[in-house]
């Protein structure tokens, strides 16, 4: 379905992609947007070389070999010895070939000359573009001091350099994407194991995943393990509002009404307490506060329950009873989705409780501890600034906050009120916040209260478009990296690091080049006084042999302890045990048990969920190969809503909330609850220079409400209930 306002006609993306698909086989099809170096034509007797890299098409850092001829990058194959992506790469790691070669790339340094978003740009070079960013960011520091500039690194294995560049900068205000999905899950774990753990699931017999999606919402080595895991007899069962992929491979899936999922939990572990379905000693011995919690949940019974979530209660019971069976291989599924609700911290902590009653922490088929990998942090002097405040701009605004992930919400809120103290410059790395942070137009808003904004990205994202200060940055296979470890569960404790496969084209720079600048400038260039090799070995200082293992492999396993890291040693709890009573939380007035609070719900109204798909990560959809699996999100609507609202497959609707509205094409699909809909993220973009999706289908940043997990600060995704109507005109 297409909508109106389409600025690519088929014929063109046909012809776009018949051009990827020759730049694919080699073919000089880009020339005129390559630079020279790049656009030799191909040769057939030409020789191909293979380079070991890591993928960046998402976060998973999956292993893949380059092949190159003529200097241009023809293929990309996985690296067999890779374990975390057990030696596979997905349809967006294939596509970075596109993204090296995507014809719509930053290509010079960019000032903005109109107002913001007018799309009027003046061409710099480096040396002006660095100068003028030094003199803005020392304009902002000695009117409102150094905390007066915000930075947020993306999910990227350059991002420790600005993080490490804002703190000898003098600013405590770093915030991540993260804020936006994963903190309140990690501040549920971490209050109740002591850290965040990894999903042991190859090895597991009993699966219960509740709102994520691992078979569409990638994650390495869990995609993969999971149809594994199938295949040996593990049952899976899905809680979910929508019928996803991972739903289709389950033995069985719930439509669980959205923000119910507290309350199976808390009903899961009633049958389990109740009939003591848990193992003793593990008990005795791990967990702090279950007389408590047996009698906190007592109340939380499965009829009860069924009244909430919309699940009967003799499945309650039965699963329950099942995956008490199977433990301790047998788990509630960490996942990734967890910027839910307002609750989310405590709706987590019902299923890290669940996992405690499995006794599966730390053994085979459970969840896991992370790994020894022996990567280090290369220290650095951190100056003090007499003249900033005491602490992070969001500093108290939640109980839970994650100090050095803060919440981007919670400083977007600040920002605009301009308290407790004022922040005038924002430096973006690799995060669009225009398209993944709920409520668009207060982000706009935002930006009205920043006199400096600089972006550096490898497109025009549509916060690159509403910056001041564009900064073109090179591809993961144009350039270095440092030393990332990565956690692989029982699969691997690994180390990784990137060298480029192919020069960088145009004038792209990476971020440590950049911060290297800007400390010469700015009068600290003792703190990025080294090379990229120095860090390296600063980082391996514990393990030297990580050097050759890397050049020879692309990768290097530590043999490190997988299960019973924690059998002989305390956990970083108060108790120093699994905490199903939290103390912290009891000390601070929080509730020390996770106690349910059923959803908000409107007459005539639906809730928005959020979710991602195999094809893309996040907004990065304005890719001409990826784009071909789905060129315009929809709004999916069970269709018995549909047919009461007199609304059609197809047909033009619009999507109202009490922030925004958007329009984009209905699709009736059975596989949803009832008082449900989602629309895939990543359309409707403001950036013309994001031509495939700008003014295609419709901005889920638009319509969605800003609400905040009252514990972590992790912005609240699915607490927006939202209007369809037939669109007019």
């Amino acid at each position: 379905m297409k909508t109106e306002g389409k600025t690519l006609s088929r014929r063109g993306f046909l012809q776009a992609s018949a051009a990827v698909a020759a730049t694919a086989a080699g073919v000089p099809a880009l020339k005129g947007y390559v630079s020279t170096a790049h656009a030799a034509a191909a040769s057939p007797q030409a020789p191909i070389t293979s380079h070991y890299t890591v993928c960046d098409m998402c976060f998973n850092r999956c292993g893949m070999i380059a092949r190159v001829q003529n200097g241009r990058v023809v293929k990309l194959d996985p690296n067999p010895k890779f374990l975390k992506s057990r030696g596979m790469v997905c349809a967006r790691g294939n596509a970075a070939v596109e993204h090296l070669y995507d014809p719509n790339r930053l290509k010079t340094p960019l000032l903005r000359k109109g107002a913001r978003g007018e799309g009027k740009w003046q061409q710099l070079t480096w040396e002006q573009a660095l100068d003028h960013a030094a003199e803005q960011f020392t304009r902002i520091a000695e009117k409102y001091t150094r905390c007066g500039v915000m930075f947020s690194p993306g999910s990227d294995m350059q991002s420790q350099f600005l993080i490490r560049f804002a703190e000898v900068f003098g600013s405590y205000n770093v915030t991540s994407h993260e804020t936006l999905c994963l903190l309140s899950k990690n501040r549920a774990y971490l209050d109740t194991f002591g850290e965040t753990p990894y999903a042991d699931v190859l090895y597991s017999k009993y699966i219960i995943i509740s709102g994520a999606n691992p078979l569409e919402a990638i994650i390495t080595p869990d995609t993969i393990d999971l149809i594994e895991a199938r295949k040996n007899g593990c049952k899976i069962v899905v809680l979910d509002p929508r019928y996803t992929k991972t739903a289709a491979l389950a033995d069985e899936w719930y439509a669980i009404r959205p923000g119910t999922d507290m309350a199976f939990f808390l009903a899961l572990t009633n049958v389990i307490t109740e009939e003591r379905l848990y193992d003793p000693d593990f008990a005795e011995k791990m967990l702090f506060g279950l007389e408590e919690y047996s009698a906190h949940v007592r109340q939380y019974t499965p009829e009860w329950a069924a009244g909430e979530c919309g699940i009967p209660a003799e499945d309650i019971r039965r699963i329950a009873r099942e995956i008490a069976a199977a433990a301790p291989a047998a788990m509630i599924y960490p996942g990734r989705r967890s910027s839910d609700y307002e609750d989310s911290t405590q709706i987590r902590r019902s299923m890290a409780i669940a996992n405690a009653l499995l006794s599966n922490w730390d053994r085979p088929g459970g969840i896991l501890a992370a790994r020894e990998v022996g990567v280090r942090a290369p220290y650095f002097d951190v100056p003090w600034y007499d003249d900033n405040p005491e602490d992070r701009i969001d500093h108290g605004m939640a109980p839970g906050l994650i100090h050095h992930e803060g919440s981007f919400k919670l400083m977007r809120d600040a920002i605009i009120k301009e308290e407790p103290y004022p922040i005038r410059g924002w430096f973006t790395f690799k995060t669009n916040f225009m398209q993944t942070a709920a409520n668009r137009n207060k982000t706009l808003e935002m930006l009205k209260h920043l006199d400096f904004v600089v972006n550096a990205d490898i497109v025009m994202s549509d916060t690159a478009w509403y910056s001041d200060l564009v900064l073109p940055s090179p591809s993961f296979l144009e350039r270095n990296d440092p030393v990332s470890a990565l956690q692989g569960s029982s699969a691997c404790a690994c180390a990784v690091w990137r060298d480029a496969v192919v020069p960088a084209m145009y004038e792209c720079r990476d971020m440590l080049s950049i911060c290297t600048e800007l400390s010469r400038r700015l009068g600290f260039p003792e703190s990025f006084n080294f090379t990229l090799d120095e860090y390296r070995k600063s980082q391996l200082e514990s393990i030297p042999e990580a050097f050759e293992a890397i050049k020879a492999d692309g990768v290097y396993y530590n043999p490190s302890k997988v299960y019973g890291i924690y059998f002989d040693s305390p956990l970083k709890t108060q108790a120093k045990k699994i905490e199903l009573f939290n103390q912290r939380y009891a000390h601070e007035g929080l509730d020390p048990m996770p106690v349910y609070k059923a959803p908000r719900r409107k007459e005539g109204a639906f809730r928005l969920v959020v979710g991602r798909t195999a094809f893309f990560t996040h907004s990065n959809t304005n890719n001409a190969l990826l784009i071909e699996f789905m060129d315009e999100n929809t709004l999916w609507m069970h269709p018995r809503p549909a047919a009461g609202l007199g609304l059609k497959d197809g047909e033009m609707v619009e999507v109202a909330s009490g922030v925004g509205k958007v329009q984009l094409a209905l699709r009736l699909f059975e596989g949803m609850e009832e008082e449900t809909v989602y629309m895939a993220t990543g359309f409707g973009a403001l950036s013309p220079q994001l031509p495939l999706v700008y003014n295609t289908g419709a901005s889920i940043a638009e319509v969605l409400e800003d609400h905040a997990d009252f514990i972590s600060g992790n912005m609240a995704m699915h607490e927006t209930l939202v209007t369809v109507t037939r669109r007019v005109g």
